[in-house]
This record gives structure tokens, sequence and C-alpha cells, in this order.
């Protein structure tokens, strides 16, 4: 069962970057940005996660903090993060726990060949822990822009 708009995001606790286990209760008094991505240092996940990273000083502004997902192990999202430099945490969620509560492992064809993958998807979680936006099936120019503005927005409420 996908969780809804306005309603509580249920904790969940996942290892990450750093050598760090990011816990959601433990970010409340915080808007949340949790974004999925296929496949760390491809392409397309390469552009959002480099988006995030530019943008970084503006979501702290709004208080924001924001967190990349993938299926990848940490070895390569250590990789990742530290090739690009990127300045948030990168969450492996190998055995998809938190890709099944958020619902984002969707039928995807690739190549004539459907497998299950991630669906590229933004959430965002306001400072009470409830599900204030999401974006699904997102195409990575100007996204990272649309999330700024929402997360300004929902933080000058």
């Amino acid at each position: 069962m996908a969780i809804e708009l306005g309603q509580p995001v249920p904790d969940f606790s996942a290892p990450a970057t750093g050598d760090t286990t990011i816990t959601l209760s433990e970010l409340r008094g915080k808007q949340v940005v949790i974004y999925f991505y296929p496949k760390a240092s491809t392409p397309g996940c390469t552009t959002e996660g480099g988006d995030f990273r530019d943008r970084k000083t503006a979501f702290d502004a709004a208080n924001t903090v924001v967190i990349g997902v993938s299926r990848d192990g940490l070895r390569a999202q250590e990789n990742f993060k530290a090739k690009q430099d990127f300045n948030f945490a990168l969450i492996s969620d190998k055995d998809e726990t938190v890709c099944q509560l958020f619902d984002v492992i969707k039928l995807k064809k690739m190549y004539g060949k459907e497998h299950l993958g991630i669906e590229r998807s933004t959430f965002l979680i306001d400072q009470d822990g409830k599900l204030a936006q999401e974006w699904r099936g997102v195409k990575v120019p100007g996204h990272v822009d649309e999330v700024l503005s929402a997360a300004q927005a929902l933080n000058s409420q």
C-alpha cells in the first residue's frame, strides 16, 4: 500500500554513505526530500544528483534535508557520492525496504526486455513526518528546481 498525501510516512532506518544509518523519525523538525534513482553513476542519475548538490544551500535555507536512494550497494553509493562530490547522504536499499515503502519498484522496459526497477521518483515530507508532495516518473531537466520551490513554499507556511 502506497503512502498517501497528507498521511504520516512510516518510520524506517536504512544504511547510508559515511558509515551511517538514516532513521526518518530522527529528522523530525526538518523537511525531508527523498529521491529515488535507478542506478548510481549513470548519466540521468548523475545529472539529477548534481542538481540537488548544486542547490544544497537553498534546500538548507528551506530547512530541508536531501537524501538519495537506490538499490546499489554501499560501496557503489560511496564511490558515486565521492566522484560527484555530493553533499548529502545516499541510502543503499539493496533489500528494497524503502523502495517498497514508497512503491517505486515498477515494471520497466529496456531494449525490449522487461525487468523490475526503480521508477525515478521524489517525495517531500513535512516537518511533522507527513507526505506533502510526490513526483513520480520524473524527467530530470528542471525537476530539482520544482522540488526546491515546493520545499520553500512548504517551509514558509
